[in-house]
């Protein structure tokens, strides 16, 4: 329990973070990754060098010595942290080395001087509390998935049963449990870990499951479409070199945004590969009747997946009605609804009248910025807009 005299300490140090608190927090990982290479699988190191990481933790570490006496405050933020931790199986021993990692870049940081002995006592408490917060959580989810039925701890082995091209740049990958078991259900929007070994050094994934298939007489399968991006180690391999009879080890389901349900219209806006979440969305919306406004933007018809799928469910549920946007058409494309950028006004004309709907989008976070402002200009309420980060969480702001 942090003392009156420690929990001032830790609020007056919100002004140092917010001018030098990514500065800080590079420092901070600099020290784990050579200290404690035990814990490397658990970063992507292309989050870290394009600098999201390092800010994704600055602003948590902002926000949490903001609420400091009130973590209450902190909304959402706590559930996707513990979130990510368990896709990637975070646990109890790995805090210690956070924890004397991130101590030791305040004080060479911010030097002696302003790090003092109180300040460094103060936020080891502080850490202290957050740690017992996160580790309690993460346990009884740990325990939640591992008695839940065809649930797993740990690693399990998948074999790879089909490998389907969506796009230019996307492909599917269908995983059925090597034992043969049962296999856990989840909630439309959540992601699964992956645990591969590229250039001989382990490394820990999270891609959103755009499928469960459960087919008499076959053994269950999830499925996720992945995008090959140029410079992901993890997905290039996936792609070059996962075939299919490969086995990869899998964590179980994890993720905050998930459907809700309810009969307000549904809106699902994706960008570029933002549209696997959505699709188990969309697959566990429509037998409900609710009304849904399915709306995906791509750079062009190549690397726009599902559009055949999508169409096909709109020809048999009326309640549907989709809309693409491609940025720069190639010819030959199927004729989208629009071209250019979505704006306000065209997501104005395709969304339904009233602004009391459930909103849910995903892309990248330029595009993802654009769509939160037009919704809450539009008069869709906060609570009732929804949103995933691909890469470590952050504000959208």
């Amino acid at each position: 329990m942090l003392t009156d005299a420690q929990l001032a300490i830790v609020k007056s140090t919100v002004p140092l973070l917010e001018s030098g608190g990514e500065a800080l927090t590079t420092h901070f990982y600099k020290l784990l990754m050579r200290d404690y290479p035990q814990v490397r699988p658990l970063f992507n190191r292309a989050h870290q060098a394009s600098g999201d990481q390092p800010r994704a933790l600055a602003n948590g570490v902002l926000m949490y010595a903001r609420h400091i006496d009130r973590l209450e405050a902190l909304g959402p933020l706590a559930a996707q942290i513990i979130n990510k931790h368990v896709a990637v199986q975070v646990l109890p021993e790995h805090y210690p080395m956070v924890g004397d990692c991130l101590l030791r870049a305040i004080r060479e940081v911010l030097g002696a001087e302003i790090a003092t002995d109180a300040v460094i006592d103060a936020w080891a408490a502080a850490y202290g509390q957050l740690a017992d917060i996160l580790i309690g959580a993460e346990r009884q989810q740990y325990e939640d998935l591992a008695q839940a039925p065809g649930g797993w701890r740990g690693a399990r082995n998948f074999v790879v049963t089909r490998k389907v091209a969506e796009s230019d740049e996307i492909t599917s990958f269908y995983f059925a449990p090597q034992d043969g078991g049962e296999l856990l259900d989840f909630t439309p929007g959540q992601y699964i870990g992956m645990r591969m070994v590229v250039g001989g050094e382990e490394q820990r994934r999270q891609y959103s499951l755009s499928a469960l298939l459960r087919q008499p007489g076959q053994a269950p399968q999830y499925r996720i479409s992945v995008k090959r991006e140029a410079e992901g180690k993890v997905s290039r391999q996936l792609h070059d070199q996962i075939q299919v009879g490969s086995v990869v080890e899998l964590f179980p389901p994890a993720g905050e945004f998930t459907l809700t349900e309810g009969d307000k219209p549904l809106v699902l806006i994706s960008g570029g590969v933002g549209i696997t979440p959505m699709m188990t969305m969309l697959a566990a919306a429509l037998p409900s009747g609710r009304p849904v406004h399915f709306i995906h933007a791509a750079r062009h018809g190549g690397v726009h997946a599902f559009r055949q799928q999508v169409e096909e469910l709109a020809a048999h549920n009326p309640q549907l009605q989709v809309h693409f946007c491609y940025e720069q058409p190639r010819a030959g494309d199927p004729a989208p609804q629009a071209t250019g950028f979505i704006d306000r006004a065209r997501l104005q004309q395709w969304l339904p009248k009233s602004s009391d709907v459930d909103a849910y989008f995903v892309g990248p976070k330029p595009f993802m910025k654009a769509i939160k402002r037009y919704l809450g200009e539009l008069g869709v309420p906060s609570a009732q807009s929804r949103y995933e980060f691909f890469g470590p969480a952050a504000a959208l702001e």
